[in-house]
């Protein structure tokens, strides 16, 4: 299925999940003068427009980033992550909202190398014009991300990030992320692993954490971000997570210490919330 398109969700409480995680590993990763690659399974656009097209139909975004463009309270973690969103807005509007693989490109070094892979056609010509300038550190190919995956590892330098981000519209996905995790286990056992998922009212959502777990890696987090009360009718996204297979050892304290605030400022009701565990 190839209907998906992300530029609808730009910017929204899922987003500021994921990239907050992001920017938090490839963080880490620069600590260490050794060169590494970043791998994007899901590519999608790279960039996205807020004030035109697909994300001004339901324009996600005005609960998730633009509430915290609005503080100026922002614990440290938060506050690096908003810093390089106003990168590209750096009027007071927000029109433009980086996507992963522009983060990654920011905070990537020059011995660093990011991998970027998109099977939707259109997305993938969009992700390509967007990093027509990026030169050699930069490869975008118009494929499965899956089996790019797999063609990619172990990396050359034996230090890696992988993002696994489907859009799990397909059913399918849900199976084939921890196949792919496992199977990526077993060529590169030391790379860090970030998947995102998504919180929904149905059964392969519900169990995916447990599916996840069973790959038994040896180190992993997860965090979970809840924004509202399911919908009594089922339909749509409550929240959202990230499962990190090798974590930095930093990373649980540093979330523990942003997830209550991302619960007080993009909860909607009650029934906000935030799940933080690992092993």
């Amino acid at each position: 299925m190839l209907s998906y398109r992300h530029a609808f969700h730009a910017g929204n409480h899922a987003d500021v999940l994921k990239h907050l995680v992001l920017m938090q590993l490839l963080d880490y990763f620069n600590q260490k003068d050794k060169p590494y690659w970043a791998i994007d399974t899901h590519a999608g656009a790279g960039v996205y427009a807020l004030d035109t097209g697909y994300a001004m139909q339901n324009a996600e975004y005005q609960t998730g980033i633009a509430r915290l463009l609005a503080r100026d309270d922002l614990p440290a973690a938060l506050a690096a992550y908003v810093g390089l969103v106003r990168q590209l807005n750096p009027t007071a509007a927000l029109r433009v909202y980086p996507g992963s693989p522009w983060i990654a490109q920011h905070l990537l070094r020059e011995q660093d190398q990011l991998r970027l892979f998109e099977l939707h056609p259109t997305d993938s010509q969009h992700l390509s014009a967007n990093f027509a300038d990026a030169g050699r550190r930069v490869k975008v190919q118009n494929i499965d991300g899956f089996a790019g995956l797999k063609a990619n590892l172990p990396p050359a330098p034996r230090r890696g990030l992988v993002l696994i981000d489907p859009s799990y519209e397909e059913k399918q996905d849900y199976q084939r992320v921890p196949a792919a995790l496992k199977d990526a286990l077993k060529r590169f056992a030391t790379g860090t692993y970030a998947v995102w998922y998504p919180l929904l009212q149905r059964h392969e959502s519900q169990h995916f954490v447990a599916a996840l777990k069973n790959v038994q890696a040896k180190a992993w987090l997860n965090v979970s971000l809840t924004v509202h009360t399911p919908k009594a009718d089922g339909f749509g996204m409550h929240g959202s997570g990230m499962f990190i297979v090798n974590p930095p050892w930093t990373l649980r304290a540093s979330l523990q210490a942003v997830m209550p605030y991302l619960v007080k400022v993009l909860g909607q009701d009650g029934g906000a919330g935030f799940v933080l565990e690992g092993a």
